[in-house]
């Protein structure tokens, strides 16, 4: 599947030709340095490894120095591998938005933003536990009963409780590609994709 590293810059609107408003998300996408080529022989899949993002020298180690020498390149902040790669690339080459073409879907995978210790009504839309009268204090955001009887006298793995939200991979899938800005390293994808500004997202198509 290929696809490009990318950084996401912000939420926009545009007109389309029917002068509809459309929500739409800028994503810088690339250039992408191929920094290690998978083959069947060697490695036993198909895959191209790619970094974006420059990374100074000091804040990298030796290895990671090393890896990218190979292709001539600075270390990166984010590597990625897109097994069975579209095209013939080699180490060193470089991989831009010209990628992909307007009207096409991609996917867009991100780390969802981070929203610390939440509640049940509003990490999984509970509704609480009803009324405020008849005795009821301080529990109109409460889960409620948890348990069972004596038997099994446990909670059950999984139950739906306070936590921490947020902070996962999300992947949003069929993203129609509006535009693209070759020049810039930039395309607008239709939607909202995971993450806070400048979180780094990987583009598939």
């Amino acid at each position: 599947m290929s696809g490009l590293i990318g950084k996401k810059i912000g939420m926009t609107s545009i007109f389309d030709e029917n002068g509809k408003n459309i929500p739409c998300t800028v994503i810088q996408a690339g250039p992408c340095v191929v920094t290690q080529v998978r083959t069947e022989e060697v490695d036993g899949y198909s895959a191209l490894q790619l970094g974006f993002d420059d990374k100074a020298e000091k804040r990298a180690n030796k290895a990671e120095i090393g890896h990218v020498k190979k292709a001539g390149s600075s270390p990166k902040k984010k590597v990625v591998e897109f097994r069975d790669f579209e095209g013939e690339f080699k180490l060193g080459d470089t991989v831009g938005v010209d990628l992909f073409k307007e009207g096409e879907f991609v996917d867009v995978i991100g780390t969802s933003k981070g929203k610390g210790f939440q509640g049940v009504v509003k990490r999984h839309g509970f509704g609480g536990v009803g009324q405020a009268t008849h005795g009821q204090h301080n529990r109109l955001r409460a889960p409620g009963s948890i348990g069972a009887a004596s038997y099994p006298a446990r909670v059950f793995k999984g139950m739906k409780m306070a936590g921490r939200m947020g902070g996962e991979r999300v992947t949003v899938q069929n993203l129609r590609v509006l535009k693209v800005v070759p020049e810039k390293n930039i395309i607008v994808v239709k939607g909202a994709i995971p993450g806070h500004k400048n979180a780094y997202v990987t583009v598939e198509k």
